[in-house]
């Protein structure tokens, strides 16, 4: 009789990438479990409690216990002639003004980093003075910016104005004035926050590969031929994720609002955010003021959403 020998291929060596990947996931679940926690901690549970809040009406200093109302705190902000007008001027506000920001910010951010990219002497000065005003608090900007608006001719920008054109513009109520309240807020704001922006796109800069402007300079590319071909391509997934983030800081105005102008003049400036801290405070009514919030942040999910697709069909048909 013959003998077959039949010969089977270790099975060790099957099992350890399926053990390895499942410590490697082990791993990478340990590494995020901090940073799970605390978005937990700070966002998903505030959120539970004002959602929770909002169903209710709540006063700060009543003895009576709180009152369940469901939806009518919602019904009342969206559709109630008495509280409505003032939620959506507030909304269109906070889209105005994001309006202005986040191009203005974004195109500025994009210049200064690539004026900034340059291997010169003393470069590191200029990137940190670019970047110095993110480091001062809103709340102190807000005060010294409040002085250089001032409306009478002390302001340092009438000041300014009135000494460049030799007294023929007149002092200006630039925070008086419905029509330049909001967007000298959003001057401040584009003023502190672009050196934010400026170093992340500065950072996106320095990993385009310097292979792509040496292509291009043989090919005898302009450099605004570059720029359009080699460095805004390079920018893509920077430029998405910076454009994402300023729109999410610009309409969570409060500081601004509630430092230089209190919301005025005639609710030019109010904001959703003013208007829920003004309502749960002031007026002492925290159940409307979390309504506000949760309304306020469920159409922040979806601005960003929409952007975030809108953006990402861009990257790949491009």
């Amino acid at each position: 009789m013959e003998k077959t020998m039949v010969l089977s291929a270790p099975t060790n060596q099957r099992r350890r990438p399926a053990v390895r990947f499942g410590y490697d996931n082990a791993a990478g679940v340990l590494f995020s479990l901090p940073a799970v926690l605390l978005l937990i901690g700070f966002v998903v549970v505030p959120f539970i409690m004002a959602f929770v809040l909002s169903m209710q009406i709540v006063r700060l200093d009543a003895a009576r216990p709180p009152i369940w109302v469901g939806l009518e705190q919602y019904r009342r902000i969206l559709f109630d002639p008495d509280f409505s007008p003032i939620f959506w001027r507030s909304l269109l506000n906070n889209l105005t003004f994001a309006l202005i920001v986040v191009p203005v910010q974004t195109a500025l951010a994009v210049a200064l980093a690539v004026l900034l990219n340059q291997k010169l002497r003393g470069i590191a000065f200029f990137r940190t003075f670019f970047f110095l005003p993110v480091v001062f608090p809103m709340a102190l900007v807000a005060v010294v910016w409040t002085l250089i608006f001032s409306r009478d001719s002390l302001g340092l920008l009438n000041g300014f104005l009135s000494w460049i054109s030799f007294g023929a513009i007149p002092p200006q109520d630039w925070l008086g004035n419905p029509a330049l309240a909001l967007i000298s807020i959003a001057i401040m704001s584009i003023w502190a926050g672009v050196g934010f922006q400026m170093v992340i796109v500065l950072a996106g800069l320095q990993e385009i590969p310097p292979e792509l402007y040496e292509a291009a300079s043989i090919d005898k590319a302009s450099k605004w031929q570059q720029f359009l071909h080699v460095t805004l391509p390079g920018l893509r997934n920077t430029l998405v994720f910076v454009i994402m983030i300023t729109t999410i800081f610009s309409l969570r105005l409060f500081d601004q609002v509630y430092i230089m102008t209190s919301g005025g003049p005639d609710d030019s400036t109010t904001t959703v955010m003013y208007q829920a801290v003004t309502s749960a405070f002031v007026e002492n009514n925290v159940g409307r003021g979390s309504a506000m919030t949760v309304i306020f942040v469920l159409i922040i999910i979806a601005i960003t959403l929409i952007q975030r697709r809108i953006l990402r069909q861009d990257t790949q048909i491009s």
